[in-house]
């Protein structure tokens, strides 16, 4: 088949790895892979190196850059004639269905990636292609969601289309991995010593990722049981992260906090961490950055949003969202567990080289592409 993946960008983010880990492993397994992007290669185009995947940008310079890159995309469309057109998130579900009216036969598939969104949070573009997404899903062959909890967020927007197929999203086991010498390296930059313990969070700065309900909970953490450093490794607006570093200074948590900024190694900073923490308030569907822990032998303490107690079993623990007290107590459990436990490392990471391994994603993916294109 000839597969076109519609993507913003390769920038950091856990939907990039997930695009690239498949349009790898397509192209690997013999189809005809183009990966079309917006925006010029960011971060997460390095893992294409060597691939057969062909990597196309539609030269877009900034949001209000609209008429000429919607333009060479249509024309895209049209020279190429893909057997499927598969674009993610809301935004490019909205773009992929308008344009193919009239310029390909292809077979189009929604990617969706998240679910139970606040769109008071975020400005109205964003909003209106939220909706959109909703308007149009009839336009799609199918859905495929990453997460069983799109489901019912699905129903709750108003989805038109009622073909949804769920495929969790896949964790590199050999990128993720135990790594102690990635451990006391990171540490190092981060200026922690080896015995301190830290709570880490990997996720950009965003009010569905809610910072404040971590930093909240890490004020307690500390009063109740003493020193821990807390790092943050993801970016994002000036104004947000500047409100952050603020509020970690109101509640005294100037010398116990790292904002980390973004990190390539991801797998060396899920390394340093003794507990890895989620603490999103809403918007996730399958938190990568839940297994990718558990693939270094990372346990997790999160939030219950999205398919994170299916992630995670019975080996991390699960706190209500906007609690951070709970979040707070939870982080202690684990370093109790931990304590009794020392095989916890290596059980996560088994249950995710188990349940979420990279070849499950190709071939259900396969299979279901395969199937919605005989269907034509």
């Amino acid at each position: 088949m000839k597969i076109l993946l519609f993507v913003r960008s390769l920038g950091i983010g856990g939907t990039e790895r997930q695009v690239g880990i498949l349009a790898r492993g397509l192209a690997e397994l013999g189809h005809d892979i183009i990966l079309v992007q917006f925006y010029p290669s960011g971060a997460m185009a390095a893992s294409l190196a060597g691939s057969k995947v062909r990597l196309v940008t539609v030269g877009k310079t900034g949001r209000w850059d609209i008429l000429g890159p919607l333009s060479r995309l249509r024309r895209l469309f049209r020279t190429e004639r893909p057997d499927v057109i598969y674009a993610f998130l809301p935004m490019q579900n909205v773009l992929a269905a308008l344009l193919r009216v009239g310029s390909t036969p292809a077979r189009l598939i929604f990617g969706a990636r998240a679910s139970g969104m606040r769109l008071s949070h975020y400005d109205r573009l964003s909003a209106m292609s939220y909706r959109a997404e909703a308007w149009l899903s009839g336009c799609a062959d199918l859905i495929i969601a990453n997460a069983e909890s799109f489901r019912a967020d699905a129903a709750v927007r108003g989805f038109r289309n009622k073909k949804i197929v769920v495929i969790p999203n896949a964790i590199d086991t050999e990128v993720n991995r135990i790594d102690p010498g990635a451990r006391n390296r990171m540490r190092g930059v981060w200026g922690v010593d080896p015995e301190v313990f830290v709570i880490g969070m990997v996720a950009r700065l965003d009010p569905m990722k809610d910072h404040r309900n971590c930093l909240l909970a890490a004020a307690d953490f500390t009063k109740r049981n003493g020193p821990a450093k807390f790092v943050f490794v993801g970016d994002g607006p000036a104004a947000y992260r500047a409100k952050l570093l603020a509020m970690a200074g109101d509640l005294g948590l100037s010398d116990s906090v790292v904002f980390s900024g973004e990190q390539n190694d991801v797998m060396a900073a899920y390394n340093a961490f003794d507990v890895s923490t989620l603490s999103s308030a809403f918007g996730e569907g399958f938190p990568n950055v839940v297994g990718e822990a558990m693939a270094c032998g990372t346990p997790v303490v999160a939030t219950d949003v999205g398919d994170a107690r299916l992630i995670v079993g019975d080996l991390g623990i699960l706190v209500p969202p906007n609690n951070p007290r709970a979040l707070s107590d939870g982080w202690k459990r684990m370093r109790e567990r931990m304590n009794k436990h020392p095989e916890l490392r290596q059980q996560v990471r088994e249950r995710v080289m188990t349940q979420y391994g990279v070849d499950r994603l190709l071939k259900q993916t396969e299979s279901i592409l395969a199937e919605t294109f005989r269907s034509n």
